[in-house]
């Protein structure tokens, strides 16, 4: 579970949090911001990374990959079904076409280039739908209830349990009460994924790569929503930080 110590002699690696373009209010200004949850700079901070904010602008350059250790595709609005092949389910939520351009891209490159990534709620659906998956347009008329949705600017608590020797399990152990908001879901798997985190209605909670490579987590829940337990983003770090230290050895040879 979480520690609010950190090893401060280790190196801090940077890992990149994806934002999103918002009217927002603050002070005496009301204007369009690149926002997120402060939530997600904490967790990265205590869990010994240096948050940096990514605004949406334009598909993401190979530059940019270069000065980050790790990323975290966060969570926000539904990804445009044209994506996937899908329609305009009369559910779906808001969309953000800049987020989706952005992020796509930088997901490739992540991959690419082997970066450490972590992938929250719609960071998770995003992924799949990358690798060739699609997703569910409305969860609840799939389960039949509204058990991952929460209300308004609320989680809800969802038992998650996850697969016997996957990674997600080595990070989390055989289950977790995850803090859910979705209302959509993995529906086709993509290449190269396994689903290794399910809700008792089978919902996938969660993938990681299939060849156990490259560090992937995703997860359909907000473990930024858990001051309480910092697992994930610890276990991001410290694979962002093992892969910054091989690489410097290897400069250094």
């Amino acid at each position: 579970m979480a520690s609010n110590a950190c090893d401060r002699s280790a190196p801090w690696p940077v890992i990149g949090l994806p934002t999103y373009v918002e009217r927002t209010v603050f002070g005496s200004w009301d204007t369009p911001s690149a926002v997120l949850h402060h939530s997600y700079v904490a967790l990265v901070r205590r869990a010994g990374g240096i948050p940096v904010l990514l605004p949406p602008v334009g598909p993401a350059r190979p530059e940019l990959l270069e000065r980050l250790d790790g990323l975290v595709l966060t969570g926000g609005a539904d990804i445009d079904p044209a994506r996937y092949g899908g329609v305009a389910d009369p559910a779906l939520g808001y969309t953000r076409p800049d987020r989706d351009e952005s992020e796509f891209e930088m997901f490739r490159l992540a991959r690419a280039a082997g970066l450490p990534v972590l992938a929250v709620c719609r960071g998770l659906q995003l992924v799949n739908v990358a690798l060739g998956g699609t997703l569910i347009a409305h969860l609840p008329d799939r389960v039949g209830h509204e058990g991952h949705s929460g209300g308004p600017g609320a989680f809800t608590p969802v038992e998650v349990r996850t697969t016997p020797g996957s990674a997600l399990a080595g990070v989390v152990g055989p289950g977790l009460t995850a803090h859910c908001h979705h209302h959509q879901a993995i529906d086709v798997l993509g290449a190269g994924l396994a689903a290794t985190a399910h809700a008792a209605d089978g919902t996938v909670e969660g993938v990681e790569y299939a060849d156990g490579g490259t560090f992937l987590l995703g997860v359909q829940w907000h473990p930024e929503a858990d001051d309480a337990d910092d697992r994930l983003m610890r276990a991001l770090v410290g694979a962002a930080r093992a892969r910054t230290e091989t690489r410097t050895e290897e400069r250094n040879r």
